[in-house]
C-alpha cells in the first residue's frame, strides 16, 4: 500500500495544490490537515502520510490535500473550499467523504455549505465554526511570534497546548530535533492560513449541512476550547458527537481508537 502511495498537485488561480493519494477503494475519502499545514505542505510525505492513514486504504481511495502553495493576502475559509471543490473537478472526484482535521474542518464546513453535492459524509475534528476568546488568544500569539521569526517560541507553545501531559513527556526530547528540521523559509503562508482561521464564522450557516455528520473533540483541548465541537453539534442537524475527556487538541493523534472510530461512521 505504501509503495502505491504518489504525489500530485493541481493549477488553481496561477499556483500548484499538492495533494498525496493512495488506497485501493472505489470510493473517496479526502482528509484537510490543520493549520500546520502553513508550515509545510503535503509535499514530500507520501510514505509517512500513507502509514498514518492506512486504517483507510483498504475501503478508500484517500486524498489528502494542502491549501494552495502561495495564498493571496485576506484569503477565506470559504475560498479555500471553493478552490478544494475545483480541485474536486479537475481530479474528477464527484463526491467524497470529508474528514477536516482543526483549521481542515473549518474549509470542510463551507464546503458542505457551499457545495452539498459533492459531500457524502463529514467529518470534522477538533475544529470550530466561529471564533472564541481561547482561540482568538493563541492565533494572535502565534500569529505575532510568525511576525518575528520565532519559530522555535511557536512551536514550544503550540505543541503544549496540543498535546496530553503524557504525550508532552515522551515527546519532549524530539521538540528542538523538529524545530531544526521543519522551520519554513517563510512564515507568510502561515500567517495568511492563521488569518483567515481567526476570521472563519460558519456559525450561523451550519444549519445548511445535511450530510451525515460526525463531530470529534477533545475535553482538554487548551487550543480551541472544549466546547467547540458541542456547540457546533447543536447546529447540525442529526451529528454525531463524541468527546475525548481526557484529551485535547491532538486527540486524533493520541487516542487509539480514532480511526476505527471514524471508519465505523463511515461505514454505518
Amino acid at each position: 500500500m505504501l509503495s502505491r502511495a504518489r504525489e500530485g498537485s493541481v493549477r488553481i488561480t496561477n499556483t500548484l495544490m499538492p495533494y498525496v493519494t493512495f488506497g485501493k477503494g472505489t470510493r473517496h475519502l479526502v482528509i484537510l490537515p490543520g493549520l500546520g499545514d502553513g508550515f509545510r505542505t503535503v509535499k514530500g510525505a507520501a510514505i509517512p502520510l500513507a502509514w498514518m492513514y492506512r486504517a483507510f486504504a483498504k475501503d478508500y481511495r484517500i486524498w489528502i490535500f494542502s491549501r494552495k502553495e502561495h495564498l493571496e493576502e485576506g484569503i477565506s475559509t470559504r475560498d479555500m473550499a471553493r478552490e478544494l471543490k475545483r480541485a474536486f473537478e479537475i481530479l474528477g472526484i464527484q463526491r467524497a467523504s470529508v474528514m477536516g482535521i482543526s483549521m481542515g474542518g473549518m474549509i470542510a464546513q463551507y464546503l458542505a455549505i457551499d457545495f452539498p453535492e459533492v459531500v457524502d459524509k463529514l467529518i470534522l475534528v477538533v475544529s470550530i465554526s466561529t471564533p472564541n476568546p481561547l482561540m482568538v488568544r493563541n492565533l494572535t500569539y502565534w500569529m505575532e511570534l510568525a511576525k518575528e521569526g520565532d519559530y522555535e517560541s511557536l512551536m514550544k507553545d503550540s505543541t503544549v497546548k496540543y498535546y496530553s501531559e503524557k504525550t508532552l513527556k515522551r515527546k519532549k526530547w524530539l521538540l528542538p530535533i523538529a524545530v531544526k528540521a521543519t522551520k519554513p523559509k517563510s512564515m507568510v503562508r502561515f500567517l495568511r492560513q492563521a488569518h483567515a482561521a481567526l476570521y472563519h464564522d460558519a456559525y450561523e450557516e451550519l444549519h445548511k449541512i445535511h450530510a451525515p455528520t460526525l463531530l470529534i473533540g477533545g475535553g482538554k483541548d487548551m487550543t480551541l476550547g472544549p466546547d467547540a465541537s458541542i456547540e457546533m453539534a447543536e447546529r447540525i442537524r442529526g451529528c454525531h458527537l463524541y468527546i475525548y475527556p481526557k484529551l485535547g487538541h491532538a486527540a486524533y493523534e493520541e487516542a487509539r481508537n480514532f480511526k476505527p472510530l471514524v471508519l465505523q461512521f463511515l461505514r454505518s
